[in-house]
């Protein structure tokens, strides 16, 4: 299971690489993040999604038809939907969401970014990711990619990731802590 995931891991890496190159050449590198950060929202939000690119049922031109689709709804650039176009040729779409961290990993480390992964209880307004934006980079001391999730089951607050360092700031922990401290006091 290990080497499956190794195997993995190194195929999403190599077509990462290749992609991180085109968008190289062309400079697309904030056009291609912008597409991939949207696909990644899309996955992250839809298990129908999901199961689409991971499903071995699917032949490489339904899923190739799919993708393009999906695509264009979207609104996904040239560059993204052809590179989406061949991974689902080569039916390699089950490996797409290593494909997006690779990508975005590479261009934080060409750009001397860390990124840091948000899960806040209810959406932030511009206002509210900015500031975030500016308190992670004064604490941080480098530039900040703010990648931010919703999960309402934090019920309030939210949880900070960067690097190895997180901070939970969510109303579920703060309550979960409480009720250990209740048990142990009792």
């Amino acid at each position: 299971m290990a080497s499956e995931a190794a195997g993995i891991s190194g195929l999403a890496e190599r077509y990462a690489a290749a992609l991180f190159e085109l968008a190289d050449e062309r400079h697309e590198f904030d056009a291609v993040a912008a597409d991939l950060r949207s696909l990644r929202a899309m996955l992250h939000d839809s298990a129908d999604l999901m199961r689409m690119i991971r499903s071995p049922v699917l032949s490489r031109g339904d899923q190739a038809k799919a993708v393009a689709a999906i695509a264009a709804q979207a609104g996904i650039g040239k560059l993204t939907s052809d590179f989406l176009g061949v991974v689902a040729r080569n039916r390699r779409l089950f490996a797409v969401p290593g494909m997006i961290e690779g990508f975005l990993a590479k261009l934080a480390e060409r750009r001397g970014e860390v990124t840091a992964e948000v899960t806040a209880a209810q959406p932030l307004s511009e206002a509210q990711q900015a500031a975030l934006g500016d308190q992670l980079r004064r604490a941080v001391g480098r530039r900040v990619t703010v990648d931010i999730r919703v999960d309402p089951a934090l019920l309030g607050g939210m949880v900070v990731k960067v690097g190895s360092r997180m901070i939970d700031g969510s109303l579920r922990s703060k309550l979960q802590r409480l009720a250990l401290a209740m048990k142990s006091a009792g």
